[in-house]
């Protein structure tokens, strides 16, 4: 084996023995998010509001292609107690989580004199306060092993107001001040803590909004996603889900140790225009 290929075989395994739990996980972006931390060499515990059986052929793809332990759990983080109880099955299942990306989320579309109350609650449950929670009960496993890492996964939205989306764009704010709190509070601990800003993602989601334009107007296919992107990403473009994966695991990596704190923009120009 040639020296190159003995280092590039390193760098992509360059989170071996680490263990990640990615929220939001069982498909889309999240699902995503831990195939690029698989790649690294990271066990893995999913999440998702799948039942077990529906998300059984994306483990299994990760144990084989990676060569990974890969659990999944089923918790619904909008209930009282749901990440305190993912957290728990997560530490039974692969053992303290070295990595936790909070990227579960949901969304509601409406004006705010028409919006729901309990979409609003429900919102903050899943969007802010499960990420406050289980930063909260993994701080101490981190702290206890000098080393630790945090990515939030916010938005374009979380810097740029937008109608109808209110829930979204609160949230997504709110992360942006959670992530500098928490890298402020453990900056001598081995620990950081980012967020990933995307712009718009070609996911199941927004495929299906790119499809509704479609059909509504009555365009192909491409004209339909320039519609969609119109006004957003100067590239003209949806940004690649293996593309936001691989920042995040780059914040996950001994290269990044001394970035902490920031938000860091996937959005093909949108942020800079």
């Amino acid at each position: 084996m040639s020296a190159d290929i003995a280092s590039n075989g390193a760098r992509q395994r360059m989170l071996a023995g680490r263990r990640a739990l990615v929220t939001g996980s069982s498909g889309g972006l999240g699902y995503a998010i831990a195939e690029g931390l698989a790649q690294a060499g990271c066990s893995m515990v999913l999440h998702g509001l799948d039942l077990p059986d529906q998300v059984a052929v994306q483990q299994q793809a990760l144990r084989l292609r990676h060569g990974i332990d890969v659990a999944y759990i089923r918790s619904d983080l909008s209930q009282a107690g749901g990440a305190l109880e993912l957290m728990r099955r997560a530490r039974a299942e692969l053992g303290p989580v070295d990595i936790l990306v909070n990227n579960a989320v949901v969304r509601h579309f409406a004006p705010i004199d028409e919006f729901p109350p309990e979409a609003w609650d429900r919102a903050l449950a899943v969007n802010v306060s499960a990420a406050f929670h289980l930063v909260r009960e993994t701080l101490p496993d981190m702290r206890a092993r000098r080393w630790g890492r945090i990515v939030n996964l916010t938005s374009v939205y979380g810097e740029r107001g937008t109608v109808n989306r209110v829930d979204y764009v609160t949230t997504k704010s709110a992360l942006i001040g959670f992530t500098r709190a928490v890298a402020m509070e453990t900056l001598n601990d081995g620990i950081t803590c980012n967020a990933v800003s995307p712009g718009s993602v070609l996911t199941p989601g927004t495929q299906a909004r790119v499809e509704q334009i479609r059909k509504e107007q009555d365009l192909p296919s491409a004209d339909a996603e320039r519609r969609f992107l119109a006004g957003k990403q100067p590239s003209g473009r949806f940004v690649r889900p293996d593309d936001v994966a691989a920042a995040v695991t780059f914040l996950c990596s001994d290269a990044a140790r001394d970035i902490t704190g920031i938000v860091l923009p996937v959005d093909g120009g949108w942020l800079a225009s």
